[in-house]
């Protein structure tokens, strides 16, 4: 599959074991009980040291006849590699086969190998199959985003409510987050990285940045409006005074993420996507809020003004 790299399997192996495997049928035909067979292999292997399994074979086993047959005549015995260690987890047996994703984003490549695995792998009864690692703690950052962000996005709504004292500015407001989402997105896919949760901390980041510049304007315009400018007047006033602390912003968070997104040492993986989605969610969003911003504000408040004079 492509994106998957340094594939190796967990193996229980290490050290030499003998497996002595009993024939039942043949237990039965020589009257040989289980618990007799099995006294005679732990009293001779554990109170002396065996050298081959020609030794273990020539045990003698009593009979329920009061004679004694060689242990070969009822079990197989074999010298085979056995674990030196067994992994467990949650009190359960488990191998492993690691991996590691490369060149691809994570999301994307665990979902079409849980797929080919599916389709190609039937397991044994008794057996069970598990998918862990950091491709796990990723589903849980998801689900905890899918959570916690709806949250976060109506609390920011309350807040500009209560400090614009207007839901329409508040909902004008949120509008001005999808222009972070264009740069972030834009420049993920011209530097070739993929989408994860770093990047995705970046976007949350790039939000509050969105929400304080369209707090900053307008919060200008309306003071502007309060001084009995015309609509017009008050945006292009309101730009004009405004300008400097919006650029000031995106040039402080961009020039301070900018070693991060150059990095390449160890850890660069982790801290680079989240600096880049910054970076370049910033660019977009500080044009656009400038040039499409104030145009939106100018067509909400011209339809706002024409409403309440129909109403009167």
């Amino acid at each position: 599959m492509e994106g998957i790299k340094d594939v190796g399997v967990l193996r229980n192996v290490g050290q030499p074991e003998i497996q002595i495997l009993f024939d039942e049928e043949k237990m039965a035909l020589y009257g040989v009980s289980m618990a007799d067979a099995q006294a005679v292999i732990e009293m001779a292997i554990g109170g002396k040291t065996r050298q081959s399994e020609e030794n273990i074979e020539k045990l003698k086993v009593p009979t329920l006849q009061n004679t004694r047959i060689l242990l070969s005549e009822i079990a197989t015995i074999k010298i085979l590699t056995g674990p030196a260690f067994v992994y467990r987890d949650n009190n359960k047996r488990f191998i492993g086969v690691k991996f590691s994703v490369r060149e691809r984003d994570l999301g994307s490549t665990i979902a079409e190998a849980q797929a080919n695995v599916k389709a190609q792998v039937k397991l044994p009864k008794g057996y069970t199959m598990n998918w862990t690692g950091e491709f796990e703690n990723q589903v849980r950052a998801i689900d905890t985003l899918v959570k916690v962000v709806p949250i976060s996005v109506l609390g920011i709504f309350i807040l500009l409510f209560i400090s614009l004292g207007s839901m329409e500015d508040a909902g004008l407001v949120l509008l001005n987050v999808p222009f972070a989402l264009i740069g972030g997105i834009l420049i993920l896919h011209a530097t070739g990285m993929n989408f994860g949760i770093s990047g995705g901390v970046g976007f949350i980041a790039l939000f509050g940045i969105c929400v304080q510049n369209g707090v900053i304007l307008i919060s200008e315009f309306n003071d502007n409006l309060g001084r009995r400018l015309s609509l017009d007047d008050a945006i292009k006033l309101g730009i004009k005074h405004r300008t400097r602390p919006v650029v000031m912003t995106a040039l402080m968070a961009s020039i301070g993420l900018l070693p991060a997104a150059l990095s390449t040492g160890i850890g660069s993986e982790s801290q680079k996507p989240l600096a880049i989605v910054i970076i370049g969610g910033l660019i977009t969003a500080t044009i656009l809020t400038l040039l499409v911003f104030p145009i939106i504000y100018w067509f909400a408040h011209r339809g706002w003004r024409k409403l309440e004079t129909k109403e009167q």
